[in-house]
């Protein structure tokens, strides 16, 4: 080549020239007419330019042959669509006027290394030929056919193909249109800066699918693909996609080896049913495995468990289905958008044998067609194949429906020609055919205008490639549907850019249109949270939020407000119902029957006391005192309405006030009482003189004295801490939610309780131990006794309810619990101290008698004591207390004396 023969050039060109030698041998009988297989062969069409083209006509061979059977759809189809592309092209008198396309079309038979083999005829004719060592027999130089030099190539289908290819046209700078490789690794212009494709990228095939998958609501996918570039980096760009977007997780990814073992599909179905919840399948694989796959899911008994999403592979071919429509049912598929072009579809319903002889496999595709031979030595003797009579019509006598890919390779070959137009234009102004700077023509210039065009297709879409070469992204989606027995690829969206489903229009196997599931875990029920396995973030363990918590989000459980608890289904917080003791209450309605009978009996014995004020038995009770105790009892029983009215400020003041003052009233009455009798007894032993305090005046200041310190306490309390009502939330939280309530109380401690009522605790067991020290006064006396016995009883009352009060941990029975000691304490009071008993001789009391005096008058006393034996410090010696005389006293007073053998205390008043 002229300006090419630098050692650089060849260098360059080293791995391709041993290549060449390793293949020297078929080299030359590719070009001519070999006899035996009859894959070799090839297209070749004459023309001013001429393009390349390669398609799989045959499948993979097996058994150690190249090519296996002929496509009829897959090959042919798109090798006619070639055809007919040059064709318009050639009769266009407005593009590429006076120029003539040509072809050399190869048969790559599904195989990237027969693809290889084949394409380097393409190349021949840019390789130098040294022929001076060459000589005929008759001494002569020889003759040497230069081949035909090719532009650029139409192809191919597969991407592993594609890629072989461009490794070797990237040398020789020849530009290649692929009309159905989809493989992202192609987009990588440092590697295949020579590729073009008018089909998008699997990057937006996948972008595509992914957005399927989440539209359906799957979330647990498996892969599969068939091994080589188109499979894997399908597969992988799918994943690299769901990844990004999230909400997509891969079960598995299987792949399809190049060459299957018997028995490799069977063992595929068996691991993708390893993850029996991931019922949706993603394939990037060809036909043929597609088929396969099929099968082995029928074999397996495993109809209507998956649900197949195709790749653009698939589309819309009957092939992969032919015969396997129950077990397909249902495949969502994806295919580049496109068009039936009609007038594709007229011309190859005209193609005969006879018309299209510049097809050399037409032949072949006539007899698998129609079913036919066309040598009679071909036909065996009693079978039933008819011989091929040439009268034969396609789409008449055969079905006939156009191959998806047919519009690409139309608007591929179309691409070439605008870019070759554009070239002569700029090139070879107003020149007609080539001229000396497109001849030869310049693959990186050519390059340059096939990544500029910009034209609308045979389909009427706009034809264009970005910086990469890749077309854009646009495609049709399709669901294959059996309907009333006929199957068929129904459109059920599109997605450019973004996705258009119709899921309405869609139909699944057994359930119709409810979309099937395909998930890893169910989602969880309202109120549980997910927990997440680790590496697979669309698996997950429900967990349900447990005693106060609610569901903040799907991943996280919180614990409500502590005013507050959860709904039923624990999405939200709902605030803790309210309590307080009611009136009509159980708790509530036998102590306020309790105390209305006490407060009766009380106010029954007040009224008594009040018509009786002035006789001598009221007097000799200490009226006074028992007045106070009276008003102390009276307070105990009332102070039950307050525990049970609702609380709020006034209640809660008025409970602070009577809680503790009612009992402290009466057990300062009742300690006056006893210290008087103590203090009489004890005078008595040592003097003859009356002790002091013991008139009812001092007896009622030494009460009150005692009352006013609760009152002072109390007041120093609303100071410190002013009195309000509080809702309990803590008591009463209960381990289940439902049953949570809040007590609405006074805001009254425990600590608090105890030093209201500490007072009045001092206060009776200080009249506990009077009480004991009295035990021992004489029968007669009739008060000191029923005193001991209340205290007695109070404080086993009083030592029941102190354990039993902190030892509840429930706050409603703790408002009820401090009633108990005013019901078990109040009747203890009331028989035994308010009713004086006229005395038996010899035994306690005070009895009533009028004493003689030395007056003229009698004197009213109270006879205390009679004590036998001889007391200290008599004043005189008595007679007979009914025939002494007792000296007038100044009343009233105590006084003692002696008379017969008996010592006498009294009491005047």
């Amino acid at each position: 080549m002229p300006g090419k023969t630098g050692w650089g050039w060849w260098w360059a060109r080293l791995p391709l020239c041993l290549l060449l030698s390793l293949y020297g041998p078929w080299v030359p009988s590719s070009l001519g007419k070999p006899k035996g297989h009859p894959h070799m062969n090839s297209i070749r069409i004459d023309g001013d330019i001429t393009l390349g083209g390669l398609f799989p006509v045959h499948g993979r061979g097996s058994e150690g042959k190249a090519c296996g059977e002929l496509k009829k759809e897959k090959g042919i189809h798109r090798l006619e669509a070639m055809l007919f592309a040059l064709d318009r092209i050639n009769n266009d008198p407005d593009l590429l006027p006076n120029i003539t396309l040509g072809a050399r079309i190869l048969d790559t038979c599904s195989r990237d290394t027969h693809a290889l083999e084949q394409s380097l005829t393409f190349v021949q004719a840019l390789i130098e030929k040294d022929g001076t060592e060459v000589r005929c027999g008759s001494g002569g130089p020889p003759i040497i056919t230069k081949p035909e030099r090719v532009v650029g190539v139409i192809g191919a289908s597969g991407s592993s193909v594609s890629i072989m290819v461009a490794n070797i046209l990237r040398l020789f700078k020849i530009p290649q249109i692929s009309y159905a490789s989809t493989a992202p690794d192609l987009s990588d212009n440092s590697r295949y800066d020579f590729f073009s494709r008018v089909v998008p990228s699997d990057t937006y095939q996948a972008q595509a699918m992914v957005d399927i998958v989440r539209a359906l609501k799957w979330n647990y996918v498996s892969t599969l693909a068939s091994e080589g570039s188109y499979g894997e980096s399908g597969v992988e760009a799918f994943i690299q996609k769901s990844r990004e977007d999230g909400g997509v997780c891969i079960a598995q990814s299987v792949k399809i080896p190049r060459e299957p073992k018997p028995g490799e599909f069977d063992k595929i179905i068996r691991r993708l049913l390893e993850t029996s919840n991931a019922r949706a399948v993603i394939i990037f694989a060809n036909e043929d495995d597609i088929r396969r796959v099929l099968e082995a899911a029928r074999k397996a008994n495993q109809t209507g468990h998956f649900f197949w999403m195709g790749s653009d592979s698939w589309g819309s071919k009957s092939t992969p289905v032919l015969h396997l429509e129950e077990v397909a049912e249902g495949a969502v598929t994806i295919l580049p958008k496109r068009m039936s072009v009609r007038g594709f579809d007229r011309y190859f319903s005209s193609r005969t044998l006879d018309n299209n002889r510049r097809n050399i496999w037409f032949a072949e595709f006539w007899e698998d067609n129609f079913h036919c031979k066309l040598s009679r030595h071909a036909l065996k003797k009693g079978s039933h194949v008819k011989k091929c009579t040439n009268r034969e019509r396609i789409g008449q006598d055969s079905a006939y429906e156009q191959e998806g890919k047919v519009q690409f390779v139309i608007d591929a070959v179309y691409a070439m020609g605008h870019a070759l137009h554009a070239m002569h234009r700029d090139l070879c102004p107003g020149r007609v055919g080539l001229c000396p700077r497109m001849d030869p023509v310049d693959g990186t210039q050519l390059l340059k205008y096939i990544r500029s065009v910009n034209f609308s297709g045979i389909a009427g879409n706009p034809v264009t490639f970005n910086e990469n070469g890749d077309a854009p992204g646009r495609y049709d989606i399709y669901q294959y549907q059996l309907r009333n027995g006929s199957a068929e690829y129904k459109v059920i969206g599109s997605w450019t850019d973004h996705l258009h489903l119709r899921i309405e229009r869609m139909h699944w196997p057994g359930s119709g249109q409810q979309l099937p599931r395909s998930i890893c875990s169910l989602p969880c029920q309202p109120g549980e949270r997910k927990k997440t396995v680790k590496g697979m973030p669309c698996c997950w363990h429900c967990e349900p939020c447990t005693g106060y918590q609610y569901q903040v989000d799907r991943y996280t459980c919180k614990t409500c407000p502590y005013d507050m608890r959860p709904t039923e289904n624990r999405t939200g917080c709902r605030p803790i119902p309210i309590i307080k003791l009611e009136w009509d209450s159980p708790w509530a309605v036998l102590p306020l029957f309790l105390a209305v009978v006490g407060i009766a009996a009380t106010l029954f014995v007040v009224v008594t006391f009040v018509r009786y004020n002035d006789t001598p038995i009221v007097k000799a009770s200490g009226r006074e005192l028992s007045y106070v105790l009276l008003a102390g009892i009276f307070l105990c029983y009332a102070t039950t309405f307050l525990m049970i009215a609702e609380p709020d400020l006034g209640t809660c003041s008025l409970r602070r006030i009577f809680l503790g003052l009612g009992m402290s009233i009466s057990y300062a009455a009742l300690l006056t009482k006893t210290n008087r009798i103590y203090r009489i007894f004890e005078q008595g032993k040592r003097s003859v003189s009356a002790p002091r305090f013991i008139s009812p005046a001092s007896q009622l200041a030494i009460t009150f004295s005692l009352i006013s310190l609760q009152l002072l306490g109390i007041c120093v309390w609303f100071v410190v801490d002013p009195s309000h009502s509080v809702v309990d939330f803590q008591d009463q939280r209960t381990l289940d939610p439902r049953f949570a309530r809040g007590v609405l109380k006074c805001d009254i401690s425990d600590l608090s309780l105890i030093c209201l009522l500490g007072y009045s605790m001092l206060l009776m067991v200080t009249c506990t131990v009077y009480a004991i020290k009295t035990r021992g006064v004489p029968e007669t006396f009739n008060e000191a006794k029923p005193i001991g016995f209340t205290m007695y009883t109070t404080c086993i009352v009083w030592l029941a309810f102190i354990p039993i009060f902190f030892g509840t941990s429930q706050s409603a029975d703790k408002d009820r619990i401090p009633m108990g000691p005013w019901w078990g304490m109040d009747p203890t009071l009331s028989p035994s101290l308010l009713v004086p008993k006229p005395p038996k001789p010899g035994s306690l009391g005070c009895q009533l008698r009028l004493l003689p005096s030395t007056g003229p008058e009698l004197q009213r006393g109270c006879l205390l004591l009679a004590l036998s034996g001889h007391p200290m410090g008599l004043d005189a010696p008595w007679g007979p207390v009914h025939s002494a005389h007792i000296p007038a006293p100044a009343l009233p007073g105590f006084w003692r004396g002696r008379g017969g053998g008996l010592t006498y205390f009294f009491l005047f008043f």
